[in-house]
């Protein structure tokens, strides 16, 4: 009922997973990561419980074969399962029990391992192998991503569309210094999820990207008091409480004002006036 990636991005710094699934909620039942543990993706199934005893496992320094043979040794129900895991390595092991019903499958290399049962044929992980290969110098969400939306593509689940997710975290971590949680997107019930998933992840860099170097401009002079017309022109005190209402806070720098943000800025200012 469900195809998924699980993955190592290139750098060994973050790990992720991207799902799609004729299934409500599908980002709520399959993936678990931790940065610098690994990730896990239960499914056919799923018993949820690989989620957080996977992530112990690794945690404690089994390889990603090591942790999938210990889950499925205590499963009585192995054999109607489907998983796929990755450790902190980039090893990578994938199972695809003899009762998940048909097309299902699984395929590994290094630091990835793909899945999916109830599928329309073998061409959904085909394609889902060729676009993540293909997709090497992208980052890991898009790389996940491209991944997905070509299994999506080559038919993805026979049953349908319902849902997707996306899971990464990285040393780096997202938007509270010290949590390893980068994306956590997830289309719950859609007509057409995967590309929907991919709206959320523009927007994700949107919000939530820090501003470039190259894309900061000084805010001094002219520009400055042109940004304190445009605020002042949408009732609002300052740039500061502007860019809070709008979840732009992320962009602020001090002293300088990012290229987009002033480009929205003056674009919501010009409709007002």
């Amino acid at each position: 009922m469900t195809f998924s990636i699980v993955a190592r991005s290139k750098d060994g710094r973050a790990w992720g997973v991207a799902v799609a699934s004729k299934f409500l909620a599908v980002g709520a039942a399959v993936p678990a990561a931790r940065a610098d543990v690994g990730a896990v993706a239960t499914q056919s199934f799923a018993n949820t419980l690989y989620k957080r005893e996977g992530m112990e496992l690794l945690r404690g320094g089994h390889s990603a074969q090591e942790t999938l043979d210990t889950l499925l040794a205590a499963d009585e129900q192995r054999e109607e399962r489907q998983a796929g895991i990755v450790d902190a390595r980039g090893r990578a092991a994938t199972w695809t029990g003899k009762g998940c019903l048909d097309w299902a499958g699984g395929v590994t290399g290094a630091g990835y391992a793909i899945q999916g049962n109830i599928l329309t044929g073998p061409e959904v992980l085909e394609a889902m192998h060729e676009a993540y290969l293909a997709a090497e110098s992208s980052a890991l969400p898009e790389r996940l991503l491209t991944a997905l939306r070509a299994g999506d593509a080559a038919g993805g689940d026979s049953r349908g569309r319902q849902s997707a997710a996306l899971l990464v975290v990285s040393d780096s971590g997202g938007y509270t210094p010290g949590d390893d949680l980068a994306y956590d997107l997830r289309v719950d019930d859609h007509p057409d999820p995967c590309p929907e998933l991919a709206r959320l992840l523009q927007l994700h860099h949107i919000y939530f990207d820090r501003p470039d170097e190259a894309d900061l401009l000084p805010l001094d002079g002219e520009l400055a008091d042109e940004v304190a017309v445009h605020v002042q022109r949408l009732g609002y005190p300052d740039l500061e409480t502007w860019a809070g209402v709008e979840n732009y806070e992320v962009r602020l720098i001090e002293g300088q004002i990012d290229a987009f943000v002033l480009e929205r800025l003056r674009a919501q200012a010009d409709g007002a006036s």
